[in-house]
C-alpha cells in the first residue's frame, strides 16, 4: 500500500495557481494582491493572464514556493468564500 506522501505534496515546493474570474480591468492585481495575503514574497514576474476566447473571464496564473499544506488550504479556503473568483486550479 502507498504511503501518504507517495501521493501528496512534498513541501516546499514550487505552486502553480491559476485563479478564474470576471474580465475586469483590475482582476490581475486584485490576484496578486490576494495570494499576496498568504505569500508575502509572490514574484509578480511569475504572474501570467490570459482572457477567454469571448473576453468575458480571465485566468491569472503564478507560482510560488510553497511553505506547507496549510498555506495552500488557507489559499483555497479564502478563494472559496470570496464572490470575485469563480473557479481555482
Amino acid at each position: 500500500m502507498a504511503t501518504p506522501k507517495e501521493f501528496g505534496l512534498q513541501f516546499p515546493c514550487d505552486f502553480p495557481l491559476r485563479i478564474i474570474g470576471r474580465n475586469e480591468n483590475d482582476f490581475e492585481n486584485f490576484a496578486i494582491e490576494f495570494v499576496r495575503e498568504f505569500v508575502p514574497y509572490l514574484e509578480t514576474s511569475t504572474v501570467r493572464s490570459k482572457t477567454s476566447s469571448d473576453g468575458a473571464y480571465i485566468s491569472v496564473t503564478m507560482n510560488f514556493i510553497a511553505e506547507n499544506r496549510e498555506q495552500v488550504d488557507m489559499i483555497y479556503q479564502a478563494m472559496t468564500g470570496h464572490n470575485r473568483i469563480l473557479f481555482a486550479l
